[in-house]
């Protein structure tokens, strides 16, 4: 299963010049898990920002939270 929900906003983050677009992307994933031989759906939160420098996207994961069934 894969699913994605996004939002965005231009916001005055610390660490980023004002004006700078940020959004958030939240996606449900099935992963599986070694240790107990099962899977499992998971909720990831990534960040993602445009580096005006380098002319490109950011993303990284800012939150996983297991989806409780």
């Amino acid at each position: 299963m894969f699913a994605v929900a996004s939002s965005a906003a231009i916001l005055p983050i610390s660490g980023f010049p004002a004006g700078v677009e940020v959004h958030w992307e939240t996606q449900r994933r099935v992963v599986w898990n070694e240790q107990e031989h099962t899977r499992e759906e998971y909720e990831l939160v990534y960040e993602i920002s445009w580096i005006k420098e380098l002319g490109l996207w950011r993303s990284f994961l800012r939150s996983r939270h297991k989806v409780k069934s």
